[in-house]
């Protein structure tokens, strides 16, 4: 017996609505914990996570997509927005300026971003397929019962 389109559409957007969740509060620790954190987490873990949330955002709206679709328009995504930091006008680094303007839109170009967001978003899409793969199993398991 498998799972009705609709039950299983609810169970993914839930599990990538808490997906994207967690990778905001990691993030958000990742930058706020920084002291405690050996530098490499310091350097590259905040980028990798705001990344892999752009993923599951991407998932909690494509949910009826594969997961290539959401990988290339999270990599679209994340590299708009990094190569967007090239433009310097005044109103937008007044928006970067802002708690949320900076968390979105980020302060500075730097290449290195790229790799961050590249090995973020293919976590992202790894834990994405593991994930699930065992929930439909486990969910599929207990409807036979």
């Amino acid at each position: 017996m498998s799972l009705p389109i609709i039950h299983r559409t609810y169970c993914l957007r839930i599990f990538y609505l808490c997906a994207v969740v967690i990778c905001i509060f990691f993030g958000l620790a990742s930058r706020t914990f920084d002291n405690l954190l050996p530098s490499f987490i310091t350097f590259h873990a905040g980028d990798a996570l705001w990344a892999m949330m752009v993923y599951f955002g991407c998932r909690l709206l494509l949910v009826d997509k594969k997961i290539f679709s959401a990988l290339c328009c999270a990599i679209i995504f994340c590299y708009g927005i990094e190569l967007s930091q090239l433009f310097q006008a005044e109103w937008v680094n007044e928006l970067r300026g802002t708690l949320f303007g900076a968390l979105i839109l980020g302060h500075g170009f730097l290449f290195v971003d790229f790799i961050r967001y590249t090995i973020g978003i293919f976590i992202a899409a790894f834990v994405d397929k593991t994930a699930i793969t065992f929930l439909f199993s486990y969910l599929k398991s207990r409807i036979s019962e």
